[in-house]
């Protein structure tokens, strides 16, 4: 009985930091309509590129832009907030009663509470159009080469 009370107290102030409960990394699914396009994410510690649909793993903290480029279709950039939702607050909470300003920091640091909005990221594309600025420029019809001089 002793044995689990001790294990118990070891074990509690942990239970309180989202950064054990949630993890510091989250998964961010990418998806586009239609498929096959090419997902840049920049904010990551090294810069990935992956084709639609796919998943990315990110830290919590990171500030993360996801560029979508498809031939044919106007490219989107879509910038990823972050925002504390429930169940991060309650780890974050979970550090005034067993883990302290230590837990608070750590969760602070590594960004734990958070999450990425949106996740997934879904976007339908739209093909590009003439008016479009990057849309091919058509080219001018090709003159006919003057008369030639008659001697």
């Amino acid at each position: 009985m002793i044995r689990l009370l001790l294990a118990a107290a070891i074990v509690m102030p942990c239970l309180g930091c989202a950064s054990v409960t949630r993890g510091t990394t989250e998964n961010i699914s990418i998806s586009t309509t239609p498929a096959g396009a090419t997902a840049d994410i920049s904010g990551l510690e090294i810069p990935t590129a992956c084709v639609t649909p796919c998943v990315v793993q990110a830290k919590r903290n990171a500030d993360i832009t996801v560029t979508i480029n498809k031939e044919g279709y106007e490219p989107q950039i879509i910038p990823l907030t972050k925002e504390i939702p429930g169940s991060g607050a309650a780890g974050f909470a979970g550090n005034v009663l067993l883990g302290g300003l230590i837990g608070m920091g750590v969760d602070a640091a590594t960004g734990a509470a958070q999450d990425h909005k949106p996740n997934p990221v879904i976007v339908t594309l739209q093909p590009l159009t003439r008016a479009s600025p990057h849309a091919p420029r058509p080219r001018p019809p090709k003159r006919p080469p003057p008369p030639s001089p008659q001697s």
